[in-house]
This record gives C-alpha cells, sequence and structure tokens, in this order.
C-alpha cells in the first residue's frame, strides 16, 4: 500500500490555516438554509479548467448530461446537511465518549472546508503508522490524488473504488510536491479519464501540465502576465541557481543601496580593483580617463618636447611671470619615474630629486635656492609647483593622444563606408585626397584646437549624418547645411574652378608651400556657372552664389588658415566694455565691477588675474556690453595678407572678374566664419587663464592654511611630561543656547571634559546676575586647575579684540553683536591673565591664543563629527574641532577631506564661486599630499585615535581606497612595530610600500608605547629602506670618528644611529665627498 508522505512546509502551512478558519467553520453551522445554499456552491465540484482534463470533450457531455439533475440533488443535499449538523459533535466531546468507553455513531465529516483538517489527520497518520490511504475504516484501499483532493476539500463522497496507488509513482509525486514549495500547494492536481467500462483509470501527471493559477484570476490575465513576465519556472530556477553562487550576493549588495552610496563608500568593483591593484591608487585614477601611458622611448621623448614648449609657452601662469628656467632632460626623466617605475611625485620630490633638480624649484622663490648643497640652510616647507604642472600637462597630453586615437580609428571606418556608397571616380579621388590631408593634419595636431580643426574639416567633407542608421535604431530628421545642399547639386565643381583650395591657401599663408601662380580662365565666371543651373539652382548668379558660400566654408574650416588667424588674433585682439543702461544705473564706485565697467581695447594678453571672470559675469547678468575685435589696422593687414595670397595677379578682363568673386570668398570666410568663431575661442582662452589665476590664489591660501605647524609648547612646559602634543582648552563663546563652553582635550585630541558657562558673559549688574557670573568664573577657574592645559583658544574673528580696555562693558551697548561676541572673548582672556597663578602653579605662563572659527563651523555641521563624537551638540564639536586644529592643523583639515568634501564649503577666495568642486578639489588634493608626505604619518598613534587617520590618504601611492582598507588592517592589529609589517601583514604590494613606507613612521606610541618589542630607529625617520644599508654604514662610520669606539655588534650600530640622530651637526660637519674617494680606494 502507498504511504502518503507530507512535506514540512506543507504541515506548518495548513495547520496554520486550520487556526486560522475553524472559527469560521463554526460559525457557518449556525447559519439559515440561504447560508447553506451559497455553501453548496462552494462544495461544489466545479471543472474550470483550473484541473486539467485530457479528455475535456468526454467531461463537457457529461456534465451536460448532469445538468438537468442539479437541481433536485440541491433539495435533497439541503435535507441532508441539517440532519448531519444536528448530529455532530465537537470533537472534545467524541474524545471524552472514547476515553470512556462508550461507543457512539460518529457521522462522516463535513464536506464543508475538509482540506483544512488535513494536518490533523496526518498527526494522525504518524501517530498509528496508518494513512487514509492504507485504512479508512470501510477498507478502501488507496485513493488518487485527485480523489484525495475532492476529499480534502468536499469531504468523502459516494463512489466506486479506485485502483491502488503504487508506492513508487506517489512517493515521486510527493517529492516533486516538496520540491517545488508553499509556492505550488495545488500541484498535486491531476488529470484522470474513464476506462471502458466507466472505472476512473489514474494517469501519471506531468510536470508541464502543472498549473500555477491563483484563484479568482481568469486564464486569459494569466496568459497575459505570463506573455509579459515570461515563464514564471524559469525565473524560480534561475533564482534558485543565483541564491547558490556568490555573485547573486553582490548583485543583492547592489541593489540593496543607491550606485551614489557605493561609489561614496567606495563599495563597487571598480573600487575593489583599484585596491587590489599593485599600482598607486591615484596613477590607477587618472588612467581610467587617459588610458594607459605608452611606455617607449620615442612617445616619452615626444611627451617631453610637447611639455617643455608647453612650459617655454607660459601656458602655466608661474612660468611667464617668474622666468623660471627647466631642463629638458628632467622631464623626460619625471615622466620615466613617473609611468615606467610608477612612482608618485611626493617619493621622486623626496628621493629621487637628483634626478629632476630643475623641477623641485619654487617658482616664487627660485632665486633663494641657488645653492641646494647648502648645510645651513632651513628645510622648508614647499609646494612643488612644478612637478604637479607637468602632472596636468601629461594628463593632457595623454588625452589629446587618446582622442587622436580614437578619431583616426573613426575617419578610417568612415571613410570606407563614404567609399562604398560614392561610384563616381573624380568624387572617389578628391575624397581621397582630402582624407589623406585631414589625416595629416590629424597627426601633427598638438592642442585640442587643432584636433578640433582637424574634426571640423572632416566633418564638413564627411557629414555624419550620412551614416546609414541600422534598422529598428530611432532616427532623428536630417538638418542638412546649404553646404551640403550645395555640394549635392554638384556645386563643388564649381568652386575648385576659382582658384586655390582651401588648403593650398592655407599652405601658403603658414609659408610652409609656395604654390605656382595661378592660370586664369578664359571665359567669365557667369558663362562657366551657366553649366551648372539646375531646378535648385536656376540661373548663374545662384550658381556661383552657392559655389562661393562652399569655398568660404572650406576656408573657414581648414586647419592651416584658422591656425594662422588664430595666432594674429589672440596675440593682437582687445577687449571692449561699457555698461548697458541697467549697468549704468546699478555700478557704483562701490559695486564689485566699477573696475570693469569701462575697459577701453585692452589687449588679450594683458588680463593676467581673474578680472575676465568678473566681466563674463557682469555681462551674463546684462549689465555690460563687451566687444572682443582685432584692431582697424590688423584688420585690414590680414585682409590683404589673404588676398595677397588668394588673388590672381592677372590683368586680363577675365582675372579681374574672377578676382572679384574670391574676394567676396575672403570676406564671407573672414567676417562669416572665422572672426566669429575666433571670438569665440578668445573668450574661452580668457576664460581658461582667468581660471589658472584664481586656482593658483586659492591653493596658495589653502597652502598657508595647511601648512602652518603645530602649536610648539615652551620649553618649561615640555620639561614636565613627555607628550608631545600640547593639551588644549578650546572655548566658543555661545549667546545663551548654546551656553558659553569649554572643552578640555588631551595631548592626543580625545575629549576629557566639557564644562558650559551660561552666565560667564552677563552684562547685567544685578546682585543675582554678578553673583552667577562669579560663580562660572570660579568653575572655570576649577576646570582648567583640575586638567591643566597647555594652551587656551578662544574662538575669535580676529585679534583687535585684545586691545579693548575695561570700559568694554559700556562700549559692547553701541558696537553691536560683533563687538560683543569679542568683548565676551575679552572676559574670559582678562579673567585668566589677571589670574594665572589661580590656575596653578604649573601654569604660570598659561597661553591664549585666538583660533578662526571657519574651519570648526564647517566641521559642526559636518557627517564626519557626528561620526567621531555621537551625541554631543553643536558647540561642542566646533569647540573639539578648534582645539585639534591648534594640535594637528593638518589632520584636521584632511578630517573634512573625504567622501562629502566638506571641506570645498571653506571660502578662501571670493571669486571662488567661478570654479567648479572638482576644480578646486583637484587643487586641494595637490597641497594636502604635498603636506602630507612632508609631515609624515605617526601610524601607531593613529591606529589609537581614529581622527588622526584623516591624513593616511594622502600618503603617496595610497588614496581614499587603499587607505581605508590599510585603516581597517592596522586597528585590528593594534600595533606597528617594523615597516616590513605593511607588506607581510597588511597586504601592500611592492610597488605601493616603495612609494608609501618612507612617509609611514613607525614609533613608539599608542598601544607600541607600552610593549617591550624591539623597533628600529630608522623606521622612525624619513631615510627610506632600501637606504638603511648606506645609513647604518655611514652612522657607524661618524660614530667611529666622533667617538673612537670601533665595534661590529648589533648593539653597537644602534648606538650609532642614535648618537648621529642626537647630534645632527656631526653630519654638517662630515666630508662626504673624501669619504666617497676613501671607499673608491678601498681604504
Amino acid at each position: 500500500m502507498g504511504k502518503n508522505v507530507v512535506s514540512d512546509e506543507e504541515d506548518e502551512m495548513e495547520l496554520e490555516e486550520e487556526e486560522e478558519r475553524e472559527p469560521v467553520d463554526g460559525d457557518r453551522t449556525g447559519r439559515d438554509d440561504d447560508d447553506d445554499e451559497d455553501e453548496e456552491g462552494q462544495d461544489e465540484y466545479e471543472k474550470d479548467d483550473f484541473i486539467v482534463d485530457d479528455v475535456e470533450e468526454e467531461e463537457v457531455e457529461e456534465e451536460e448530461d448532469r445538468a438537468d439533475s442539479d437541481e433536485e440533488k440541491h433539495k435533497k443535499k439541503k435535507k441532508k446537511k441539517k440532519r448531519e449538523a444536528e448530529d455532530v459533535l465537537d470533537e472534545d466531546d467524541y474524545e471524552l465518549l472514547r476515553d470512556n468507553n462508550v461507543y457512539h455513531h460518529r457521522p462522516k465529516d463535513s464536506k464543508k472546508f475538509k482540506r483544512l483538517k488535513k494536518a490533523q489527520r496526518d498527526s494522525d497518520e504518524d501517530r498509528y503508522g496508518l494513512s487514509d490511504d492504507e485504512f479508512d475504516g470501510s477498507g478502501k484501499g488507496g485513493r488518487t490524488a485527485e480523489e484525495k483532493l475532492k476529499r480534502s476539500l468536499f469531504g468523502d463522497d459516494e463512489g466506486v473504488p479506485l485502483e491502488d496507488m503504487p508506492e513508487e509513482e506517489e512517493q515521486e509525486e510527493v517529492e516533486e510536491d516538496a520540491d517545488i514549495g508553499d509556492e505550488d500547494e495545488m500541484a498535486d492536481f491531476i488529470v484522470d479519464e474513464d476506462d471502458d467500462d466507466g472505472t476512473q483509470v489514474r494517469r501519471k501527471k506531468l510536470k508541464k501540465k502543472k498549473s500555477r493559477q491563483a484563484s479568482g484570476v481568469s486564464s486569459s490575465a494569466l496568459q497575459e502576465a505570463q506573455e509579459i513576465f515570461g515563464d514564471v519556472d524559469e525565473l524560480i530556477q534561475i533564482r534558485k541557481q543565483g541564491l547558490e553562487s556568490s555573485e547573486w550576493r553582490e548583485r543583492r549588495l547592489e541593489d540593496e543601496f543607491e550606485p551614489t552610496v557605493l561609489c561614496e563608500k567606495y563599495m563597487t568593483e571598480k573600487d575593489d580593483q583599484i585596491r587590489m591593484n599593485d599600482i598607486p591608487e591615484r596613477m590607477q585614477v587618472s588612467e581610467e580617463s587617459t588610458g594607459p601611458p605608452p611606455l617607449d622611448d620615442f612617445s616619452i621623448m615626444e611627451e617631453s618636447n610637447w611639455i617643455y614648449s608647453q612650459i617655454a609657452g607660459g601656458t602655466q601662469p608661474f612660468f611667464a611671470e617668474s622666468g623660471l628656467l627647466i631642463n629638458k632632460d628632467d622631464v623626460t626623466r619625471f615622466l620615466e619615474l613617473h609611468h615606467i617605475q610608477k612612482l608618485d611625485i611626493p617619493f621622486i620630490a623626496m628621493y629621487r630629486k637628483e634626478e629632476c633638480l630643475s623641477l623641485l624649484k619654487d617658482p616664487e622663490q627660485h632665486e633663494d635656492d641657488e645653492n641646494p648643497y647648502d648645510t645651513d640652510r632651513i628645510p622648508t616647507f614647499k609646494w612643488h609647483k612644478v612637478l604637479w604642472a607637468i602632472q596636468d600637462l601629461d594628463r593632457k597630453w595623454l588625452l589629446l593622444q587618446k582622442r587622436k586615437s580614437v578619431l583616426n580609428s573613426y575617419y578610417n571606418k568612415r571613410m570606407e563606408e563614404e567609399s562604398r556608397r560614392i561610384y563616381d571616380e573624380t568624387r572617389l579621388n578628391l575624397n581621397q585626397q582630402l582624407f589623406e590631408s585631414i589625416l595629416k593634419s590629424l597627426k601633427t595636431a598638438e592642442s585640442e584646437r587643432e584636433v578640433d580643426d582637424v574634426d571640423t574639416k572632416f566633418n564638413l567633407h564627411f557629414p555624419p549624418g550620412e551614416l546609414v542608421v541600422d534598422e529598428g535604431q530611432y532616427k532623428r530628421p536630417m538638418r542638412r547645411s546649404q553646404y551640403s545642399v550645395c555640394s549635392k547639386a554638384g556645386l563643388w565643381e564649381v568652386a575648385s574652378k576659382f582658384g586655390y583650395s582651401a588648403e593650398q591657401l592655407g599652405m601658403q599663408l603658414s609659408l610652409l608651400k609656395m604654390e605656382d601662380e595661378l592660370q586664369d580662365a578664359k571665359e567669365t565666371p557667369e558663362e562657366m556657372a551657366s553649366n551648372f543651373t539646375c531646378a535648385m539652382f536656376e540661373s548663374p548668379q545662384t550658381v556661383l552664389k552657392g559655389a562661393r558660400h562652399m569655398a568660404a566654408v572650406e576656408i573657414s574650416c581648414e586647419p592651416c588658415v584658422r591656425r594662422y588667424v588664430r595666432l594674429i588674433f589672440m596675440d593682437k585682439a582687445v577687449v571692449s566694455t561699457s555698461p548697458t543702461s541697467d549697468g549704468n544705473a546699478a555700478i557704483d564706485s562701490f559695486h564689485q565691477f566699477a573696475g570693469i565697467k569701462w575697459l577701453r581695447e585692452k589687449p588679450l594678453k594683458k588680463f593676467e588675474d581673474a578680472q575676465w571672470l568678473l566681466i563674463q559675469k557682469a555681462e551674463e547678468e546684462k549689465l555690460l556690453q563687451v566687444t572682443i575685435n582685432l584692431p582697424q589696422k590688423v584688420m585690414d593687414q590680414l585682409i590683404d595678407d589673404c588676398n595677397g595670397r588668394y588673388l590672381s595677379i592677372g590683368v586680363s578682363k577675365y582675372a579681374q572678374l574672377w578676382n572679384e568673386q574670391r574676394s567676396l570668398i575672403l570676406k564671407d570666410a573672414l567676417f562669416g566664419f572665422l572672426l566669429p568663431s575666433m571670438k569665440k575661442e578668445a573668450m574661452s582662452l580668457l576664460t581658461s587663464r582667468a581660471k589658472n589665476r584664481l586656482l593658483w590664489e586659492y591653493g596658495k591660501v589653502f597652502w598657508n592654511k595647511v601648512s602652518v605647524g603645530p602649536y610648539q609648547r615652551k620649553e618649561s612646559d615640555i620639561s614636565m611630561d613627555d607628550e608631545a602634543a600640547p593639551r588644549v582648552m578650546a572655548c566658543c563663546w555661545g549667546p545663551g543656547k548654546p551656553a558659553t563652553t569649554f572643552v578640555m582635550l588631551d595631548s592626543s585630541g580625545e575629549v576629557l571634559d566639557v564644562l558650559y558657562a551660561g552666565s560667564l558673559t552677563l552684562r547685567s549688574q544685578h546682585a543675582s546676575d554678578q553673583q552667577r557670573k562669579k560663580n562660572d568664573q570660579q568653575r572655570v577657574l576649577k576646570f582648567m586647575m583640575d586638567h591643566q592645559p597647555h594652551v587656551v583658544v578662544l574662538g575669535a574673528v580676529h585679534l583687535s579684540c585684545t586691545k579693548l580696555k575695561d570700559d568694554i562693558y559700556e562700549a559692547c551697548n553701541v558696537f553691536g553683536s560683533r563687538k560683543f561676541l569679542l568683548t565676551r572673548l575679552w572676559i574670559i582672556f582678562k579673567m585668566v591673565e589677571e589670574n594665572p597663578r589661580d590656575v596653578g602653579h604649573e601654569m604660570d605662563e598659561l597661553s591664549i591664543v585666538y583660533g578662526d572659527e571657519s574651519l570648526p563651523r564647517l566641521y559642526e555641521n559636518s557627517r564626519i563629527s557626528s561620526d567621531q563624537l555621537p551625541g554631543q551638540s553643536g558647540i561642542v564639536k566646533r569647540a573639539v574641532a578648534l582645539g585639534r586644529y591648534l594640535q594637528n592643523p593638518l589632520a584636521m583639515v584632511a578630517t573634512l577631506c573625504g567622501p562629502a568634501r566638506e571641506i570645498l564649503s571653506w571660502k578662501l577666495n571670493p571669486l571662488e564661486n567661478f570654479l567648479t568642486p572638482d576644480e578646486k578639489y583637484t587643487v586641494i588634493e595637490q597641497v594636502m599630499v604635498d603636506a602630507t608626505n612632508q609631515v609624515g604619518l605617526d601610524i601607531n598613534l593613529a591606529t589609537s585615535h581614529e581622527w588622526l587617520f584623516a591624513p593616511l590618504q594622502f600618503i603617496s601611492g595610497l588614496g581614499p581606497r587603499k587607505a581605508a582598507s590599510l585603516q581597517r588592517s592596522l586597528v585590528r592589529t593594534g600595533a606597528l612595530f617594523t615597516r616590513k609589517d605593511f607588506v607581510t601583514a597588511h597586504g601592500l604590494g611592492k610597488k605601493v610600500f616603495v612609494n608609501a613606507v618612507g612617509f609611514l613612521r613607525v614609533r613608539r606610541s599608542g598601544l607600541a608605547a607600552s610593549s617591550s618589542q624591539f623597533i628600529d630607529v630608522l623606521d622612525d625617520t624619513r631615510i627610506h629602506p632600501e637606504s638603511y644599508g648606506l645609513a647604518q654604514e655611514l652612522a657607524k662610520v661618524i660614530y667611529e670618528k666622533d667617538s673612537g669606539d670601533v665595534n661590529d655588534d648589533d648593539d653597537a650600530l644602534e648606538m650609532a644611529i642614535e648618537h648621529v640622530k642626537e647630534r645632527p651637526n656631526l653630519l654638517k660637519t662630515f666630508v662626504f665627498d673624501k669619504y666617497l674617494e676613501d671607499k673608491k680606494a678601498g681604504k
């Protein structure tokens, strides 16, 4: 006999359904006859195609035969159910009768909602080991799947016995049902058909016949949904396969978060690839847009020549002004180090400076660097502007070559298509000549504008609108130019008879090639044009007009002609401004645009600052009218030069007539196309120059903010403890809500204590207010006495508040809110100044300094402040930033250089709104990289204090992605004892390690301070590991010479390094030339 097997999921599901619907069953038993009639419709077994039948026609006939007797059956069943309802007892009553051995006839279960009790039957089967199929109390054998379904839905019914179900077949069906799960709980509907003698025959069900139609959904709707969304079985199978793979988890991560969030957190696949690649991160990011740089000697030499010519041409603002001279060979060596060896700029500036000395000069101070080997010269903080300028030019060169390569491929493909489309041999030859000329011009183009000229010429002769669009693609209506209309009408033949071609004119203007003298035609232009009239150009005059237009356009698009006119225009053009009616009324002597209200013929090359940006803004606001023109004298000379190269020198009647046509062509080319185009280029050039100048000024201000050193403790303070950084008490004035706040920071910038003194700055003379004020003064003094700060920093606008006197209390009523703030700070200053001994003997020389609150206010409103100081109020965050900036300015600024780039909101220049965020951050990143690598980073200290990790992303070779990964690894480890661990324990690649390790200090700080593990002294110096051997040798020689002690053991070597480190003057007096001579001689 077959065994009925039910999956756990079906069990749980059906039990839940039974618990939910049992009360409904109970309610229905007490309803009237009308409800029973409604329920009768539910109990009916209806063939609605939800159960698939293989012999649908036979079933339809049987349903028609039964239709006549349905009405009578309804009445009988109604009476029968009423009697059964009266005899039915509760399940608990039957249990009680069985427990007392009382026999009571139990009627068959109700047909209503029979399926809801399936779970209970299954539990009974498990208890007794028998199923309803094996034993149902009447000796009936196994049921078919459909019969079981009918029984579960509508109860037992009279009918003929069915054949037993084979155990293997039933088990197979149960397994299939279990595989499908909850989604397909109705999947054991099967297909029945009648045997010849009327007995139902079990048919093996097919998987493809399973129906997933939900109740209440029509077959047509289901079919329509399947056509839209596809096969559900296939989607489920794909999902199951995806869940088993790791790729699914990655897709789920991308589906769960917005792309902007993933990019901000550096969690994309591209970010993972950058982290894994053993190439400096900033190089990888740059190469994503430029492509990998060529590494062969010819390419590097070609690029170095181009960079040198750009610098010599004054494209960078500081080169032109300072007259700085650089060595072209140094540029070549820099490119080799940067591209081939993958060395970052800070590494080259620190450890390869001897290979490019001329590139390390400061354009503003290069005259002071005449003797770089002066041992008495104090090392200075240096922004390597020349190196960054060369890197910027390198990027432009690579982008230029990439664009030229792409255009070259496109031009060849487009030429092949054009050759297949044209069958005129003459036109094909002309196109081939044009194509070869274009490729030659593209190869020699050395700027983006020259490439634009070549592209303009190509698109003129081979317009992109004529490309064949693939079938099925969306098509826009083609915009046909007048030149294209004339060309298709065959007027290109007329244009070619005017004399020199546009290319020949350009070659003559550029003095690259002198053409032979023109041979004048033996007919008038009208006579020649009469041979080319057509429906669109009906007269010789219209033919000539169209041909002149074609010739003028070709001249204006010729790269050689445009280069010639551009050189003259950019050198001789002048700018004039005049106010509009609105501008005349709005611009007064104090207006931002007062200095540019009236300009008269100012040459383009005289715009050296950001003045043009103001002119541009005033023109956009319709306050000024701006004109850019060539002076009349220069214009006349330009026209004469063009006429001399383009017109014939003949004196015949025909020559004069043709020269009239050529003069019209030149006039149209110059005034209709070339000069308007040059005006746009001049405006773009002025904008570019002004932005470069503004970026230069913006960078200088930012450099001054970043390059300031930490607050230096007094010598008397340093002798008291071993802390390198000072303990800082920061104060931010508050109007009352919030109150004036004092924050105490330890030497590592961590918050020790917070004090709110809301009554400290009260102005009232009332006795109670004065008492509260004195109480706050005492609290502040106790606060300082408890924590013993080395310095107090007060947030203020400027230092003029120190000049205020005792009458400041009266003056504050007149001066207003700004003076009121300074007044409050003066009270704090005076309190500490007059009572220094009250805060402890150690604080007799307590320093009071004033700090700028612009950066702390950015930190106060930043997202990073909430992460670092959760739960703290805004004024506390501001005070913390104020104190930390005093302790470590570089780290505090770097804190705001995270993914949100809050540092861009720091106002450093009144015109910085003309710069885009990316332009500003490029300069900020350059400054931060230079400053961070010259200062270095204490790894062990940063591991213990998260905010000190902020500059890590600017270390040479690293970036935000690699730095974040390294930071997580370092925090897990806790402490670092040797630089080698960056490779062995923290996964830095060899190239990244070489770039970064010299700027990462490994010293006994943080968690390493309490460890007794050995730390190499050289790991806390700027000496690169590649030079450790030489450094140890020099230290040993100097130590032996100074002390006379000769010892080769490791302790002696360590002692020698410490000896030289503590006495740097020994290095200054050491004669390296003699040492090298002795070493070569083997002494």
